[in-house]
């Protein structure tokens, strides 16, 4: 994750510096070091590729990564204009290295941790001035994946989540900002999908090739285009309503147990984009317009996974 935040921030023209966190001899740094810039420069090269870049523009953003062994990691921290946490998923573990990066920092400079599982306010306390201290989550690959979850702490300074956000914006991302909660908003989301395929595959229900294929032209295909509570509202409340209410008789579990805002959603009449309200707000809006920017980005997806087709003559 690291080495894809690095690229996604050399991209955009920053000057990013990786530190190594565990002792070794020189030898073995410079192994690190060349399989690091090494990996870089095979994820720019591909990119290149894509046509995002020339090979020219590759080799001048690697030129802007670099990797400190841990006897540098003053000097380098000493000129960080903001940090981030990515050591492996172990509270203690992230707890020392932040200790011992906020010390290293003036109390201005914003310190991130980039975990995926770990609560901000379980790691907070280690992190001196933790007013400046924030959860920042990435989605891999993090050079490609434009969202990223912000995620502050009890003690977070409106001011740092309004910086990294600006900062997120400036190199191209898709920044939200989620409560300090287990999962953040994607984790929480796909575990349940991710589970419920897996059960399907368990119980017979169908194929992997066949549930995956659903999910990139059913399920994926809609939810590119239009957000899940958007197509709530898109369909209506009452359908998530009933619908969740038979699967819960029908496959006997109440993991598909509508949550209390969609019967209250039904009881105050926001039903959705056709009382003009749901999830979001639909007052003043152009319908129509909105509907057809909607399908437009559904034909674009077609067209994407070539299954676009010209309509077929009628007979003579």
């Amino acid at each position: 994750m690291g080495r894809g935040i690095a690229v996604a921030f050399a991209y955009a023209g920053h000057a990013v510096a990786m530190i190594d966190l565990k002792p070794r001899p020189a030898e073995q740094f410079a192994t690190l070091e060349a399989e690091a810039i090494g990996e870089v420069r095979k994820t720019l090269a591909s990119l290149a590729r894509f046509g995002l870049m020339t090979a020219a523009d590759a080799d001048g953003i690697a030129a802007r990564v670099s990797v400190a062994p841990l006897q540098g990691m003053a000097a380098v921290l000493a000129g960080a204009g903001i940090v981030f946490e990515g050591v492996p998923e172990v509270v203690d573990l992230k707890r020392e290295v932040l200790s011992a990066a906020s010390k290293l920092v003036g109390p201005e400079i914003i310190i991130a941790s980039t975990t995926s599982t770990i609560l901000v306010d379980d790691l907070s306390g280690a992190v001196e001035h933790n007013e400046r201290f924030l959860n920042v989550h990435w989605l891999n690959p993090a050079y490609l994946i434009p969202l990223v979850e912000i995620s502050p702490g009890a003690a977070t300074d409106p001011a740092v989540t309004a910086r990294v956000k600006a900062l997120l914006e400036g190199i191209g991302k898709v920044p939200v900002v989620c409560a300090a909660t287990p999962g953040f908003i994607v984790p929480r989301i796909q575990a349940l999908a991710m589970n419920e395929a897996a059960r399907m595959v368990e119980e017979g229900v169908a194929s992997p090739e066949d549930i995956d294929k659903a999910i990139r032209y059913g399920f994926g295909f809609r939810y590119a285009v239009l957000g899940l509570l958007e197509f709530i509202d898109w369909g209506g409340g009452d359908i998530l309503y009933y619908a969740s209410r038979y699967l819960e008789g029908a496959l006997g579990s109440d993991r598909y147990r509508a949550p209390e805002v969609i019967s209250r959603n039904m009881r105050e009449g926001r039903i959705g984009l056709r009382t003009g309200a749901g999830f979001l707000d639909y007052a003043g809006l152009d319908v129509d317009a909105y509907r057809e920017q909607r399908l437009a980005a559904l034909v674009d997806m077609l067209r994407h996974f070539k299954l676009a087709r010209p309509p077929v003559p009628g007979p003579d």
